[in-house]
C-alpha cells in the first residue's frame, strides 16, 4: 500500500483496503476536485456552450497522499535550518536574490571582481566572500536527480576519445515533473473525448484516439489494474555545433516532458515542462567511413536505452507516482512521441544481427539505417510509426523553404520576389523583410510563418495561375495542419488540400520551377511530401500536431547548449560536465526560488484546483499560482508575462466580442478642422462627421448643439484590438497595434493600417484618423453617446471579386472606393463609424501584375495601389 507500507497480493486488494471502514486512507485527505481537462474547460462568453465530453470511467483512479515536489523540498538535510530562515544558507531574501543575480548573469571571474569591489570597504558585505563559497551554497540547494557520468565501452571498436555518457535517470525525472503543484491546474490524468456541436474534437494527446486506445488496453490485462493513470512520455533530440570552428564541439543532447501537461505550456522552453536528461556522447569510431553513422547510430540506441530503462520498466509493470496535489496514482509511461528532424528520424526508426559488413549491406539494400538494438524495442506500446509523429517546423516549414519557396524563386524570379516582400506595406507584429527573402539562409518558425501569410498573395500575376493554385493548396494544408484543435470536418479540409496540390502540381514541372543539379526534374520524389499523407492519421491517434513541434526542442538547444557556451571556461575535455553543473545549478535555484517565496509567505505548498471558468491570459502556471495566492509577489515570478486583457478596462463592442485600448492621454489633444484638413490631408472630414451625426441621431433620437465645424478634437495615433482565439474561447489573444499616423518625413502619405468594419454590412477600410470631440472644460454641453466615445474617421475599399471568382487565390480582391463631387473632383470615399465598429485588422497585398513599380517603397504601398 502506498500509504502504509503493508504488503498485498494485487493490486484489486490494495483498492478493497483503501475503500474499506478501517482505511489507512482517511476520508478528509481524498481528493475533491481534479483539474478539467483543456477541451472541456468552460467560456466566459455569453453564448451557450456546445461541447460535451466525457472521461474514460476506469481512469486516473487515486491511491492514497503521498508527497508532491515541494514537500520533498522539506525532506533535504538542512530542513531544519529553514524552519528558522527560510533562504537558508543566505541570511535572508535580498542576499539570495544577490546570489541569484550574481549566478545566472555573471562569470565567476566577474563575481570574483564583484565580490573585491571597493565599494564593499565601507559596506556591510553579503555572507559569501568568493566565488567559490557561493556557488557551494547553490551546488547545496535541494535538488532530486542527480547527474551520472557513465564510460561505455563498444566491443570489438575504437573510438578516437573514451565514450562517456551524461546522464540521469529519465523515471525520476518524469517524477519530478508529474508532482510539481506548479503544473496543477495544467495537467491531466484521464482519457476523454470532447465533442463541440456535432463534431468530435482532437486536442491534447489525452483527447485523441491513442490515449482511450491505451486505456482501453490496460483495463484488459488481468495483471494490470482498473484505474492506471497514462503519463505519456514525449521525447526530443537534435544535434547541434556548439563552435563553428573547423573540428569544433558538437553536442547531442535528449529532453523530455510528459503529455498530461498542457501542451500550450509545454511549448514555452522558459516554463520548466522539458528536462535534459542526457548528453549523448558525439564519438568517432577508428573504422573505415562506410561504418560510421551505423556505429554512431548504435550508440546513441544503447545510450537512450540506458537513461529509459526504468521508464521501460514502469510502461509494462507500472509504478506508484504522487500527483502535484498529492495524490498517489497508478502510473504506466507508454511512448507517445520523439520530436526530432527528419535524419534523425529516420535513424531512430531503425531493425537486426551482428556481421557488420554483411548486414550494412543488406539494410541498405532494404532502406534501413543497420541499428539491430533500437532503444524502442521493447518499450510497451511504442511503435516508430506512431511515434515518430509529423512535426511541424521541419516537416512543413523546412519543407516549404526547401522546395515550393525554391519553386517560386525559379518562376517570379529572386529580385522580383524580394522587392514583392520589400515593398509591403509595415505593421506592427509582424515581421517585414527589409532586405527580401531569398537570401536568408537559416530562418525561425515564426519568419517562415510571416512569409507563408503573404506569399500567395504576392506572386500572383507573376506566376501562372495553375501553379499559384499548387502553392495555395500547400499553404492551406500548412494551415490546417497548425490547428490547435482539430475536428473531423477541419481534417477533410486538410485532406482536400493535399488533394488539391496533387492535381495541380503538374503546372510546377510544366513551369519547369522543379529543378535539380542536372536541370528541371519531373518527379515529386520528396520524402516529406510524402510524410504529409499521414498527418490526419497523426492528429486522430495523437492529438494536434503543434504539440510536437520541434521549435521547443530548438530552442532547448540553444539554452542547454549554446548559451551556456559563454558561462564555462571553454574547455572541450570538460565542456560537457560543465554544462552539467551549471544546468543543476539554474535548476535548484528555480525550484527554491519559488518554493521560498511560497512558504516564506506561509501559504500551501498544494496549488489548489481553480474551477473557475476564468479567461485565460497567461500560460505561465507559476504566475498564475503566485497571482492567485500572493498577488503583490507576482513580479518575482519569471517566465511569459500576462497577455493585458483589454476586456476587463477597455472599451468594448457590442457584443463583447472585442475590446479596444487607447492611451488615457492622447497624442494631440486640441485639433481644429482646419488643422485636421492640413495635417491630415482629409478634404472630406467636416462632410464625413456632419453625415455621421445625422445618421446616428436618427437612430438613436438623441440631438446636439454641438457644431463639429468650430469644435475641437483629441487624436490618436493608434489603438489596439484584442480578440479571443477562434478555436479556444477562453483564450485571450494579443492585442493587435492599429496605426493611423499623419503624413510625415517618412511616411509622405501617412501610415495607416486596414480593417474590417461592421456598419449595416462589412466593409474593408483604411484608418485615417482616431479622433473623439472635445469639450471645454468651462461649458455646460453634455454630447450625445454617439459623440462621448472615440470614432474613427476612415476611406473604404469596395469588394470587386469573391474567393469563388480567383479559384487559384481563394481570396476577396478589394478597390479603393472613389466619389466624384459636384464640381467633377474625384476623391477617396470616407466617414465617420464608431471605434466599436471594427471587428478585426486586415492585411492588404497589392495586386502588384507581372512587374513591381520600383518606384514605391513600403512608405508609400498601401497609398500608391487602388
Amino acid at each position: 500500500c502506498p500509504n502504509c507500507s503493508r504488503e498485498f497480493p494485487t493490486i484489486e486488494a490494495i483498492t478493497l483496503h483503501l475503500n474499506s471502514q478501517s482505511t489507512c486512507w482517511p476520508h478528509e485527505e481524498r481528493p475533491h476536485q481534479f483539474p478539467v481537462p483543456p477541451g472541456l474547460r468552460g467560456s466566459q462568453s455569453s453564448k451557450p456552450s456546445t461541447t460535451t465530453g466525457y472521461c474514460h470511467p476506469h481512469s486516473g483512479y487515486v491511491f492514497g497522499v503521498g508527497k508532491n515536489l515541494f514537500d520533498r523540498l522539506q525532506d533535504d538535510q538542512y530542513n531544519y535550518r529553514r524552519e528558522i530562515n527560510t533562504y537558508y544558507p543566505f541570511h535572508d531574501e535580498g542576499e539570495w536574490e544577490l546570489a541569484k543575480f550574481l549566478v545566472e548573469n555573471l562569470t565567476q571571474a566577474q563575481i570574483d571582481k564583484f565580490l573585491k569591489l571597493k565599494w564593499f570597504h565601507t559596506r556591510p558585505k553579503p555572507s559569501f566572500t568568493s566565488k567559490e563559497q557561493l556557488l557551494d551554497w547553490t551546488d547545496a540547494l535541494p535538488s532530486f536527480v542527480p547527474w551520472k557520468v557513465s564510460n561505455l565501452e563498444f566491443t570489438g571498436y575504437k573510438t578516437t576519445y573514451p565514450v562517456q555518457l551524461i546522464w540521469r535517470d529519465a523515471l525520476e525525472v518524469v517524477k519530478q515533473l508529474f508532482s510539481d503543484p506548479v503544473f496543477a491546474n495544467h495537467i491531466t490524468f484521464q482519457p476523454h473525448v470532447v465533442n463541440t456541436g456535432s463534431q468530435r474534437e482532437y486536442g491534447d494527446y489525452m483527447s485523441a484516439d491513442m490515449a482511450w486506445k491505451i486505456q482501453v488496453s490496460l483495463a484488459l490485462l488481468d495483471y494490470l489494474p482498473v484505474g492506471a493513470t497514462q503519463v505519456p512520455i514525449i521525447l526530443g533530440s537534435d544535434k547541434t555545433p556548439v563552435t563553428r570552428i573547423t573540428g569544433g564541439l558538437e553536442m547531442h543532447p535528449l529532453f523530455i516532458t510528459i503529455g498530461n501537461i498542457d501542451s500550450e505550456v509545454r511549448s514555452k522552453a522558459t516554463l520548466r515542462a522539458w528536462r535534459c536528461i542526457a548528453y549523448m556522447p558525439v564519438s568517432k569510431f577508428r573504422v573505415h567511413p562506410d561504418y560510421q553513422t551505423i556505429l554512431q547510430a548504435r550508440l546513441w540506441h544503447k545510450c537512450v536505452d540506458l537513461v529509459c530503462a526504468n521508464l521501460k520498466v514502469a510502461a509494462s509493470d507500472g509504478c506508484f507516482m504522487p500527483d502535484p496535489s498529492r495524490h498517489i496514482r497508478y502510473v504506466f509511461t507508454p511512448l507517445i512521441a520523439h520530436v526530432c528532424d527528419l535524419p534523425e528520424a529516420s535513424m531512430i526508426a531503425a531493425i537486426d544481427p551482428w556481421d557488420l559488413d554483411k548486414f550494412q549491406k543488406a539494410a541498405k539494400a532494404a532502406h534501413l539505417s543497420g541499428v539491430h538494438m533500437p532503444y524502442w524495442l521493447d518499450w510497451s506500446f511504442s511503435c516508430p510509426s506512431v511515434f515518430l509523429a509529423g512535426e511541424v517546423l521541419h516537416t512543413l516549414h523546412k519543407f516549404f523553404a526547401d522546395h515550393p519557396l525554391k519553386w517560386i524563386k525559379e518562376i517570379v524570379g529572386k529580385t522580383e520576389l524580394d522587392t514583392r516582400f520589400i515593398i509591403q506595406h509595415k505593421r506592427v507584429g509582424t515581421h517585414h523583410f527589409t532586405k527580401g527573402i531569398t537570401h536568408v539562409n537559416q530562418m525561425t518558425g515564426r519568419e517562415h510563418r510571416d512569409i507563408q501569410r503573404t506569399i500567395v498573395a504576392s506572386i500572383a500575376g507573376a506566376a501562372p495561375p495553375r501553379f499559384v493554385r499548387a502553392i495555395r493548396a500547400l499553404i492551406d494544408f500548412i494551415y490546417y495542419a497548425q490547428n490547435p484543435v482539430h475536428s473531423p470536418e477541419s481534417l477533410q479540409s486538410m485532406v482536400q488540400a493535399l488533394s488539391d496540390f496533387h492535381a495541380f502540381k503538374d503546372a510546377i514541372i510544366e513551369a519547369k520551377a522543379r529543378r535539380g543539379k542536372k536541370g528541371a526534374k519531373e518527379d515529386f520524389f520528396i520524402p516529406k511530401l510524402e510524410l504529409l499523407q499521414s498527418f490526419r492519421g497523426t492528429i486522430e491517434r495523437l492529438g494536434t500536431l503543434m504539440q510536437f513541434s520541434a521549435d521547443m526542442t530548438e530552442r532547448l538547444l540553444i539554452t542547454h547548449c549554446k548559451d551556456l557556451f559563454a558561462r564555462t571556461s571553454r574547455r572541450v575535455n570538460d565542456f560537457t560536465e560543465q554544462c552539467v553543473r551549471i544546468l543543476n545549478r539554474q535548476e535548484s535555484m528555480e525550484l527554491f526560488n519559488l518554493y521560498a517565496l511560497i512558504t516564506s509567505h506561509g501559504a500551501s505548498l498544494v496549488n489548489a484546483i481553480s474551477l473557475e471558468d476564468e479567461e485565460v491570459t497567461t500560460v505561465n502556471p507559476a504566475l498564475s499560482w503566485v497571482s492567485r495566492i500572493l498577488p503583490d509577489e507576482a513580479y518575482s515570478v519569471h517566465g511569459p508575462r500576462r497577455v493585458r486583457n483589454h476586456f476587463h478596462k477597455g472599451i468594448l463592442s457590442g457584443d463583447a466580442l472585442t475590446a479596444f485600448h487607447l492611451t488615457s492621454t492622447p497624442d494631440l489633444k486640441s485639433l481644429s478642422p482646419v488643422d485636421i484638413l492640413t495635417k491630415y490631408a482629409l478634404v472630406d472630414f467636416d462632410h464625413a462627421v456632419s453625415q455621421f451625426i445625422q445618421r446616428s441621431s436618427l437612430s438613436s433620437g438623441e440631438n446636439t448643439r454641438w457644431d463639429h465645424k468650430h469644435g475641437r478634437f483629441y487624436a490618436w495615433n493608434k489603438f489596439r484590438l484584442q480578440l479571443h482565439s477562434a478555436f479556444q474561447p477562453r483564450v485571450i489573444m494579443p492585442s493587435r497595434v492599429i496605426q493611423s499616423y499623419p503624413p510625415s518625413d517618412i511616411f509622405p502619405l501617412g501610415n495607416c493600417d486596414t480593417v474590417l468594419v461592421d456598419v449595416t454590412a462589412s466593409r474593408v477600410a483604411q484608418v485615417r484618423l482616431i479622433f473623439q470631440p472635445k469639450v471645454p472644460r468651462a461649458s455646460n454641453l453634455v454630447l450625445p453617446t454617439y459623440l462621448s466615445s472615440p470614432l474613427l474617421y476612415i476611406q473604404y475599399f469596395d469588394f470587386v471579386a469573391n474567393p469563388n471568382d480567383r479559384p487559384e487565390l481563394a481570396m476577396w480582391t478589394v478597390e479603393r472606393s472613389y466619389v466624384v463631387d459636384q464640381h467633377g473632383k474625384r476623391y477617396r470615399h470616407g466617414g465617420v463609424v464608431l471605434l466599436t465598429d471594427v471587428t478585426h485588422a486586415v492585411e492588404l497585398i497589392p495586386e502588384y501584375g507581372e512587374k513591381v513599380n520600383k518606384d514605391i517603397s513600403a512608405t508609400t504601398c498601401l497609398e500608391s495601389y487602388d
